[in-house]
């Protein structure tokens, strides 16, 4: 059996997660009081969000533990299955560098890595892609692991933000970059490139932002059908209906799917958050 190895941060929904063969190593969340624990199994994301709304220092994140790893690659071993793992992107955690580590620490030699270079449902198309490979086209591992490094490659994240203070203090972005769009009114757009969180585009209000994101979605390339696209959102579901319309109406997609972001990557893009996952066209 080929099992597919994936983190929290991937954010996948309930009906992903409970699919044959899916494995997800949770990555941990701690507030500034030291509550919170491992995301999905001692902290839910309910419990999360609620715990954001009061605290004014944004939480960390810590990767997984590399006995996390080591658990289910011992497992596979034992059982003769191999593992394809899809990983948040190495340029924003450790989480990759300390799977390959729990790999050669238990001696596991069947199991085929990939940096999605991407994180929360970027990751989920990869994953969602994999298992399809799997189990509609019968591919061996290597083969589908040679798919997924194409596929990578055009995934595309897109995000109206409400303040980019949470990723400025989480380090995953320059002060000179949080300088810009953290201006007065200014709402900042963020795309995820080649594995690291930059600074799409700015605009005055959040109708604004959501203006400058429909135009990079075109600069990207559009959107490819086949793949469909997944909307993000993180406390308020409702930010996402102007982002929603578009789809429909101005590109007349459906298909798409709503998908929540989980504490991991939430204690990075903060409240407000509301976000597009595409694949581009070739």
């Amino acid at each position: 059996m080929i099992r597919i190895l994936t983190d929290s941060a991937s954010d996948l929904t309930a009906t992903d997660s409970a699919r044959p063969g899916v494995y997800t190593v949770p990555l941990s969340v701690t507030f500034a009081d030291g509550t919170g624990g491992l995301d999905g199994v001692e902290l839910t994301a309910d419990e999360f969000y609620a715990h954001l709304k009061v605290d004014k220092v944004p939480p960390r994140t810590s990767q997984p533990s590399p006995q996390s790893f080591m658990t289910i690659f011992e497992d596979a071993k034992e059982n003769g299955d191999q593992v394809i793992a899809i990983l948040i992107s190495s340029n924003l955690s450790g989480t990759y560098q300390c799977a390959r580590l729990a790999a050669e620490s238990c001696d596991f030699e069947d199991v085929f890595f990939v940096d999605s270079r991407t994180a929360s449902q970027g990751e989920g198309i990869l994953i969602r892609e994999a298992l399809r490979l799997r189990d509609e086209e019968h591919l061996p591992a290597h083969a589908i692991v040679a798919e997924l490094e194409q596929l990578k490659q055009r995934i595309r994240v897109l995000a109206v933000v409400d303040s980019l203070k949470h990723l400025h203090k989480g380090g995953r972005l320059p002060a000179a970059v949080a300088l810009v769009g953290g201006a007065l009114g200014v709402k900042p757009v963020l795309s995820v490139v080649d594995g690291q969180i930059k600074l799409a585009d700015t605009a005055r209000g959040r109708p604004g932002a959501f203006v400058a994101m429909f135009k990079n979605i075109e600069k990207m390339g559009g959107v490819d059908p086949r793949y469909g696209y997944v909307l993000l959102y993180s406390d308020e579901k409702g930010v996402l209906a102007p982002l929603h319309h578009y789809m429909h109406e101005n590109l007349h997609m459906t298909g798409g799917h709503v998908a929540r972001l989980g504490p991991v990557i939430a204690s990075h893009a903060g409240p407000g958050c509301a976000g597009l996952v595409f694949v581009t066209k070739e």
